[in-house]
């Protein structure tokens, strides 16, 4: 073999190895932004939940302390 041939053969070598590699590190990559959207969802899955939660508490609270009849409207204005 003539030493071009055999430098052209090793760089071809290289090239795809190079290729090779790009394409698992491309695969990895893709499989770590899957991981982290998911994350993601779930965490603003939760926050939304929490949200949620917090309002319905809070509208019970305010209905509780809420006066019903127009004698408990009167009677703590009168309080004021």
């Amino acid at each position: 073999m003539k030493p071009n041939s055999i430098m052209i053969d090793s760089l071809l070598i290289g090239a795809v190895l190079v290729l090779s590699g790009c394409d698992q590190a491309e695969k990895s990559a893709q499989q770590l932004m899957g991981k982290a959207a998911e994350t993601a969802k779930q965490a603003i899955d939760d926050t939304h939940k929490a949200a949620e939660q917090a309002l319905s508490d809070a509208t019970k609270e305010l209905s509780i302390n809420t006066p019903k009849s127009a004698d408990e409207k009167e009677k703590s204005s009168q309080e004021i």
